[in-house]
């Protein structure tokens, strides 16, 4: 896990899932696990949410390949792994 990367990325993720539809739920929680991962340092949550959100993207592109850029995506997977 790359803290500086995902340190850029959670934002855009958190602020790309309240648009997609049915993701709302998700950055909140997304939203929160950061802020423990800031203060606990244990990545858990953050990886799990972030799967469930990269999950999430990729189900929105195949309906719509404008849903969601294909470079956020691949950047945050990135910075999970």
């Amino acid at each position: 896990m790359q803290v500086e990367k995902l340190e850029k990325t959670v934002p855009e993720v958190v602020q790309k899932l309240e648009k997609v539809k049915g993701g709302e739920t998700l950055a909140a929680e997304l939203s929160w696990c950061w802020v423990s991962f800031q203060n606990d340092q244990n990545p858990i949550g953050v990886i799990q949410k972030g799967e469930e959100a990269i999950a999430l993207f990729k189900e929105a592109r195949e309906k719509n390949s404008k849903a969601v850029s294909k470079k956020l995506i691949e950047s945050f997977e990135k910075a999970l792994s």
